[in-house]
């Protein structure tokens, strides 16, 4: 679907589709430069008041929410939902890479509502109902997600006295940065990756 810019004289049109995989992206980028900065100390941290909950926790159920809304509204269009991450157990590294795999889930269905005119087709499973499924509301509600939780890890950092490094905190600011490192990435020759540790 396309839409117009907002200039006066119809110029400057950009593709919806695109322009929402690419916010995601970026809102993608921005969550896993946040969790690749956890200090160790903090991953294992537990909330105050809520000891069974930790930071990693908090990080891991990023990645599950997402698996949990693509199956919920992708897996009758075909788009598979990647597994699910142990809150207790999963690691930085293999959270970051778990949180680009389901990123990629999120961006087909964007792109899937982009498709179909603006809004991502209905589905047995979404009997919630509360989410409007048109694009910009969908990729409104992700992104206010995630930044609710990506702040609820900084100021837990503060809360126990285990700040963030400051490179972290300004970083999450710097979209126009992690949008640079993503587009660099994506043209770095494709070498043999190893597994995660």
């Amino acid at each position: 679907m396309r839409v117009t810019s907002g200039r006066p004289d119809g110029t400057g049109r950009i593709e919806l589709g695109r322009s929402a995989a690419e916010a995601w992206k970026t809102i993608n980028d921005v969550t896993v430069f946040l969790v690749e900065r956890i200090p160790p100390d903090l991953w294992a941290a537990p909330v105050p008041g809520f000891e069974r909950k930790t930071v990693r926790s908090i990080a891991a159920h990023l990645h599950n929410g997402r698996v949990w809304w693509i199956r919920t509204l992708g897996s009758e269009h075909g788009i598979a939902a990647p597994p699910r991450a142990d809150h207790k157990t999963v690691t930085r590294a293999r959270l970051a890479a778990a949180l680009n795999r389901s990123s990629r889930g999120m961006v087909r269905l964007l792109e899937l509502g982009a498709a179909n005119g603006g809004s991502i087709p209905p589905s047995k499973r979404y009997v919630w109902r509360n989410l409007p499924l048109d694009v910009g509301h969908v990729l409104a509600y992700f992104a206010a997600h995630e930044g609710h939780h990506r702040g609820q890890i900084v100021m837990l950092a503060r809360q126990l006295k285990k700040p963030l490094p400051r490179d972290a905190v300004e970083g999450m600011w710097a979209f126009a940065s992690r949008v640079r490192e993503r587009r660099r990435a994506a043209e770095r020759p494709v070498r043999a990756r190893l597994p995660v540790p």
